[in-house]
């Protein structure tokens, strides 16, 4: 039976990420089919974390009977982690390996470290916030009601039987290297590789593929 692979992308990507396309040039090497869905909705001004795991849950619906990996990439490692959570009796029963590059753990306290608390405060009060969207090379602004979302679910109280691939970059100057430190210590499932890179981690992707080969059984 065959199994399925899907790559997901970080807050204010697109799938036409370098490091998608990168992803599904390997597979495509391999005669592979990589789904990469765009995870801007159900737009990305009213983006939320809830509204993310649905389009992949879809996803997996709309696929032939197999098991599905997961690689997510920062917030992508996070809906990962939580469809595969959330949907245990469900789609995320599918879920046989995760590999999560970066994942965004804690976008709350990311963002406070990027914002400070008075720029936290400034979009919860105003309702949006101006970022840079780099699968559209443009500023546009997302709601408030993102953080609302993101803050019902917490990563680090998830426990998985799946086995976990995480890597992070000890630069990454977007998501603390020790939120996957602190997840990874107390499950033994999960394996960590810190690495000397930043967060969009593509200095080490020749070394991810070649550890993704051994993980997927490619």
């Amino acid at each position: 039976m065959a199994e399925h692979f899907i790559y997901l992308h970080g807050f204010a990507s697109s799938p036409a990420s370098s490091k998608a396309q990168a992803f599904k040039a390997r597979f495509a090497e391999r005669g592979i089919p990589l789904h990469i869905p765009d995870l801007n909705v159900p737009s990305f001004e009213r983006l939320t974390l809830t509204a993310m795991i649905a389009e992949v849950a879809a996803l997996i619906r709309s696929l032939p009977h197999g098991a599905v990996n997961l690689i997510g990439s920062s917030l992508g490692g996070t809906v990962a982690l939580h469809l595969t959570d959330r949907l245990s009796d469900a789609e995320g029963a599918r879920v046989a390996r995760l590999l999560l590059l970066a994942p965004a753990l804690d976008f709350h306290a990311n963002r406070i470290s990027q914002l400070s608390e008075a720029g936290m405060r400034a979009w919860r009060e105003s309702g949006w916030l101006n970022v840079f969207h780099y699968g559209e090379n443009a500023e546009r602004r997302v709601h408030y009601g993102l953080m609302e979302d993101l803050l019902t679910y917490d990563s680090f109280s998830v426990t998985l039987q799946q086995p976990i691939l995480i890597y992070h970059g000890v630069q990454d100057e977007s998501v603390d290297y020790r939120q996957s430190v602190r997840f990874a210590q107390s499950r033994p499932n999960v394996t960590l590789r810190l690495v000397e890179s930043d967060h969009q981690l593509h200095d080490q992707l020749d070394n991810i593929w070649a550890e993704a080969i051994q993980f997927f059984n490619l």
